[in-house]
């Protein structure tokens, strides 16, 4: 991004939008989780899901800055390393390999779910997107 001058205003993009709500929702689930494992009777599955969202939320993390240095190169018409699926495997695996290792402290079903929240949040955050920007056409 470039410098702001003197008197004029900073407008984030709709992109850098999506990514401040989908970290929003990532760490009020990691909230939730925290809870859950804290005050209810199944700690094994909130561990679970704390455990494998922790995950999740990495991997969104650097899927949204490898998309960015992506786009920022395709911009430049530059040649581009990929989007980082081979580390967001590789910290996947850990987790699978972590929880398996203590499966007496992480429900593994939970960690495979907790891996698949950021997925979710993506397309809940889409599809609440879509819908506010058709309903922002059909007002003009």
């Amino acid at each position: 991004m470039g410098e702001i001058q003197a008197g004029e205003e900073w407008k984030m993009s709709d992109y850098e939008q999506m990514i401040v709500r989908q970290r929003k929702w990532m760490l009020y689930l990691l909230a939730m989780f925290l809870l859950g494992a804290g005050i209810t009777p199944f700690m094994e599955v909130f561990l679970g899901l704390l455990l494998g969202t922790i995950a999740s939320f990495y991997n969104l993390y650097l899927l949204q800055k490898k998309t960015l240095e992506f786009t920022e190169a395709i911009a430049r018409k530059q040649s581009s390393r990929g989007i980082g699926m081979l580390s967001r495997f590789a910290a996947a695996a850990l987790v699978v390999l972590i929880a398996l290792r203590y499966e007496e402290q992480f429900h593994i079903i939970a960690v495979i779910i907790g891996l698949m929240t950021s997925y979710i949040v993506i397309m809940i955050d889409f599809m609440m997107f879509q819908n506010k920007d058709k309903a922002g056409k059909r007002g003009e």
